[in-house]
């Protein structure tokens, strides 16, 4: 009768370490997929800040002139810090030999090119309204000749800058989708087997919330043991990533990063509690024909 009983209490209790693996894959999955989109808005960040504007100095202007308004493009805002560069028509005429050969202006023809001031705006800048009103500012000094930048190149970063994030928040959606789904269902089948004994309870007496909490107070240290196992595993696959691809570490967003973690700890806090009360107060419920 002993051992009858030992193997019925085995039989109740509900296999916690494959319920907190399951959880953990799935947010595994849902931290990788929320690296991509980390990495992936970095990137139009980084690809964003390296487009140039270039603007053309008026013929004859002195060196201290340049130097002075050099100074005063560092102190705009919308100006990347350490972008900001001058090339001289000189030094243009040594680039352009260098891409075309010795023979580039062998006839001895005039200088055909500018003194110019390169510089790369911030990645909230580059705006087709944006890029316009600093045009404009920019015009207004009087040694400014002109100042350019790929109209069309911008339009099409915003464009497909829009399309993508509709994409990724299309995916995302359904990825949290899914992981609500699945990791409901774990909890579901990590409890059943306790279905009998959480209806004893009830019958005995117990009211609702002496039931529940044990099984919630679980539910939460469960999801925070997931999350932590996730959260573990999606760093060991970035250090693996970093090692083998270093030019990767360009993309590293430490505050994304830490938002990312708090949200999984949160998420699988989150659904591991809703999930275990559903199913407690579902087979609260049920009838005891219905449990078997």
């Amino acid at each position: 009768m002993s051992e009858y009983s030992d193997k019925s209490t085995k039989r109740t209790k509900p296999n916690y370490t494959y319920s907190i693996i399951s959880v953990a894959l799935v947010l595994f999955l849902l931290g990788f997929f929320g690296l991509i989109i980390l990495h992936a808005q970095r990137l139009i960040v980084v690809f964003k800040e390296k487009v140039n504007i270039i603007v053309e100095l008026e013929e004859g202007t002195l060196q201290n002139e340049i130097d002075s308004f050099q100074l005063s493009l560092a102190e705009y805002p919308f100006i990347k810090e350490g972008s900001i560069s001058f090339i001289s028509k000189e030094e243009a005429v040594d680039l352009m030999q260098q891409e075309f050969g010795e023979d580039f202006l062998k006839l001895d023809l005039p200088n055909p090119f500018f003194d110019v001031i390169t510089f790369n705006v911030r990645a909230s800048y580059l705006e087709q309204d944006s890029l316009q009103n600093i045009k404009s500012d920019l015009m207004g000094y009087e040694m400014v000749n002109n100042v350019f930048y790929q109209e069309s190149l911008t339009d099409n970063i915003g464009k497909n800058i829009r399309r993508l994030g509709f994409l990724a928040l299309g995916i995302s959606l359904f990825f949290i989708f899914v992981a609500i789904t699945l990791i409901h269902n774990t909890i579901r089948l990590a409890l059943y087997s306790n279905r009998f004994l959480i209806k004893n309870m009830e019958l005995v007496g117990a009211n609702w919330e002496f039931i529940s909490k044990p099984y919630l107070m679980r539910a939460i240290v469960q999801g925070i043991i997931s999350s932590l196992l996730a959260i573990a595993a999606l760093i060991g696959i970035m250090y693996w990533f970093w090692l083998d691809i270093p030019e990767i570490q360009e993309l590293r967003d430490i505050p994304g990063y830490i938002a990312l973690g708090v949200f999984l700890i949160a998420i699988g806090i989150l659904i591991n509690t809703l999930s275990t009360y559903l199913v407690v107060n579902k087979y609260l419920k049920m009838r005891i024909d219905d449990l078997y």
